[in-house]
C-alpha cells in the first residue's frame, strides 16, 4: 500500500525526515471543458469517482442561500429512467455507495463501487449528473426536510452558532455570510424552477472536475469516464466573486437569545487567511497548538484544567476567500464569562509569547503523523484531494512539497505568522444562549452589541 500511495513513510513511523508524494495520475481537458483526472491503483478491487462542480455557496443568487445543497440532493432524487427509490435499489444491488454535498466553493458527488461493476455503476452516476428529473413530489419532500433541518438547527445551539457567526463575521453581500446554509426565508423562495436554473448554471462542462481512482485499466476506463464527464453541455465557467476581506475596526458582540438554553455556545473570531495564503503552513502549526488538537492550549485550559467545558477548539478557515480564525466552545450558562475570559487569556498569551521549539516539533510531527491517513490513504481521499487542488488552482507540488515546507519551518517564522494573524484586538463575539442571564456580564467584551431572538428568521445578524 505504501508504494501505491506514494507515501514514503506512514503515520505510525512518521519522523521529521518523512515525506509524502502523490501517486502518478493523468489529467486531460475534454472538449466540453471538463477536467478529467485518472489515478489507477490496484490494492483493492474498488473504484472511487468524484464529480466536483465549481461554485458552491459562492455561486448562489442573493436570497437563495442553500439552493446548492438542495440542488445536489435533488439530483439524486430521480434521474434518467430511475426514480429516487430505484437509484437507491440499483446502487444497493451493485454494492455501491453514493455520497454528495456542497461547501463554500463547490458541489460534489462521490461514488464507490466494485471494479467489476464499473459500467453499471457509472451509468447511474452519469444519469445523476446529466439527466436529473427534479420530480415535483421530491422537490416538496426535500424542501420540507430542509425547512425541518433549519428548525432543528435553531433548537440546537451547537448547530446554530456556526451559521450565526458567519452572519456576524461576513458583511452583507459577501458569499460566505450564509456559507450555503439555508434559512426560513430562503427555503420559501426555492422552488423547482429555481432549482432547475441553478442546476443548468452549475452542471456545465467548464465547471466540472471529474476524478477517478482505484482498480481500473485506464485504457478501458478512460472512454467510460470521458463519455460521462463529456455528456454535460459546456455552459459558462463560473466566475467567482472577489469581495473585500473581512476587517474590523472594533469588537462586536452578537447574543442570540435562546431563553430555555442551559449552556452558552460561543465562537470568537478574528480575520484569517485563504487556502493559497503564504502563511498557511506556519498557521497550520500555530492553530494545531492553539486549538487544533485534543492536547491544545485551549482544550487544556478550558476542559482539562478548569473543567468548564467538554471541548474547546480553534477553527481556521481555508477556503478560496479569506475566512476566520475562531475560538469555539460551550459552557454552562453560569460559567459563560469565566470560560470566555479564560479563552481570551489563552489567546493573549499565545499571541504575546508565541511557540517554543519543543511546541513546534510536537505540532509538526502531529500534522505529519495524521496527514497521510487523513488525506491520502483511500481512493476516495485521493479523489477529494486531487479535486481540491483543481478548485484552488494548485498542482501536485502543494502535496509533494508539504512536508518539506513543514520541515523548513522555524520558531521565528511561526511566531511571526502568529503576530500577524492571532490578533486579540477587535474580536467578533457570537454567543447563543440565555440572553437575560449573560447579557449584562458579557457587555464588557464589546461596546457594539446586539441581541436577537433565535426565533427571528434567518441566521444573519443585522449590520452594526
Amino acid at each position: 500500500m505504501k508504494t501505491a500511495l506514494g507515501i514514503l513513510l506512514m503515520a505510525s513511523s512518521i519522523s521529521v525526515s518523512a515525506q509524502v508524494r502523490l501517486p502518478e495520475f493523468t489529467r486531460e481537458q475534454l472538449p466540453n471543458g471538463a477536467t478529467l483526472i485518472l489515478l489507477p491503483r490496484h490494492d483493492v478491487p474498488l473504484v472511487s469517482v468524484r464529480a466536483v462542480f465549481r461554485g458552491g455557496a459562492e455561486s448562489e443568487p442573493a436570497g437563495l442561500n442553500g439552493i446548492t445543497s438542495v440542488t445536489v440532493e435533488m439530483m439524486r432524487r430521480g434521474a434518467g429512467k430511475r426514480s429516487a427509490s430505484q437509484i437507491d435499489l440499483d446502487l444497493d444491488f451493485l454494492g455501491a455507495s453514493l455520497s454528495s454535498g456542497s461547501n463554500r466553493q463547490s458541489a460534489w458527488f462521490a461514488l464507490e463501487f466494485l471494479s467489476k461493476t464499473a459500467p453499471e455503476a457509472m451509468a447511474i452516476f452519469g444519469d445523476i449528473l446529466a439527466q436529473p428529473a427534479f420530480p415535483e413530489e421530491e422537490v416538496r419532500k426535500v424542501l420540507a426536510q430542509t425547512a425541518d433541518r433549519v428548525r432543528a438547527a435553531k433548537d440546537n445551539p451547537a448547530a446554530a452558532v456556526g451559521p450565526y457567526f458567519n452572519g456576524l463575521f461576513y458583511p452583507s453581500g459577501h458569499p460566505y455570510r450564509h456559507s450555503g446554509s439555508p434559512d426560513e426565508l430562503s427555503v420559501t423562495r426555492i422552488n423547482r424552477e429555481e432549482i432547475q436554473k441553478h442546476y443548468r448554471r452549475m452542471a456545465a462542462g467548464r465547471n466540472l472536475i471529474f476524478v477517478a481512482s482505484g482498480d481500473f485499466d485506464p485504457k478501458q476506463f478512460a472512454p467510460l469516464a470521458r463519455k460521462i464527464a463529456g455528456a454535460l453541455p459546456p455552459g459558462e465557467a463560473f466566475q467567482p466573486p472577489a469581495p473585500k476581506d473581512p476587517r474590523f475596526d472594533r469588537p462586536r458582540l452578537l447574543i442570540v437569545d435562546k431563553p430555555d438554553a442551559t449552556q452558552t455556545y460561543f465562537r470568537i473570531g478574528m480575520p484569517g487567511i485563504h487556502r493559497r495564503h503564504p502563511d498557511r503552513i506556519p498557521l497550520l502549526v500555530a492553530n494545531t497548538l492553539f486549538g487544533g488538537r485534543f492536547t491544545s492550549l485551549l482544550n487544556d485550559a478550558l476542559r482539562v484544567n478548569a473543567g468548564l467545558t467538554y471541548g474547546a477548539t480553534s477553527i481556521m478557515d481555508l477556503d478560496r476567500l479569506s475566512g476566520a480564525i475562531a475560538i469555539n466552545s460551550y459552557t454552562p450558562t453560569a460559567t459563560t464569562v469565566k470560560a470566555i475570559d479564560l479563552a481570551l487569556d489563552v489567546l493573549r498569551q499565545f499571541a504575546g509569547k508565541g511557540v517554543s521549539q519543543e511546541q513546534l516539533d510536537s505540532a509538526r510531527n502531529y500534522i505529519k503523523g495524521n496527514f497521510p491517513t487523513d488525506r491520502l490513504e483511500t481512493s476516495d481521499q485521493l479523489c477529494a484531494i486531487l479535486a481540491e487542488l483543481e478548485i484552488f488552482g494548485l498542482d501536485r507540488r502543494d502535496i509533494d512539497g508539504f512536508f518539506q515546507l513543514l520541515d523548513a519551518l522555524t520558531v521565528d517564522a511561526v511566531n511571526a505568522a502568529i503576530r500577524r494573524h492571532f490578533t486579540p484586538d477587535n474580536l467578533q463575539f457570537c454567543l447563543v444562549g440565555n440572553a437575560s442571564a449573560i447579557q449584562k456580564e458579557t457587555a464588557k467584551y464589546a461596546a457594539a452589541a446586539k441581541v436577537i431572538s433565535i426565533k427571528t428568521e434567518g441566521f444573519a445578524a443585522p449590520d452594526f
